[in-house]
């Protein structure tokens, strides 16, 4: 393979790889649990964006099962983003498989 080609494949690698870091910035997933008593929306940098309790979640004798409705929200909401990472990212890449630990690549 010529040396200029490697290069320029390279460079639509990097091009690419910098359309799907603006385009993580872009995606939504929402959460929820508790049958939408607590609602999660985050990135696709997995940072969350609001958190939504439907006020007859909140009793003050009882925090912990809000705090384990909130986390299951989230939990939720980033199960659902992996999803759709794998699948914007699979497309981006035209197909080819992401190797774990990349975003929406296998076993993350």
């Amino acid at each position: 393979m010529n040396p200029m080609d490697i290069f320029k494949n390279l460079q639509d690698l990097q091009s690419k790889m910098g359309e799907a870091q603006e385009k993580l910035k872009t995606l939504r997933a929402d959460g929820s649990s508790g049958g939408d008593l607590v609602k999660v929306t985050v990135d696709g940098t997995m940072e969350a964006l609001s958190v939504h309790i439907d006020p007859i979640a909140v009793d003050p004798r009882d925090v912990k099962m809000l705090e384990e409705l909130v986390a299951a929200a989230y939990t939720d909401a980033v199960r659902k983003m992996r999803d759709t990472i794998q699948r914007e990212m699979s497309q981006l890449a035209g197909g080819i498989p992401l190797p774990p630990g990349f975003p929406g690549g296998g076993d993350a």
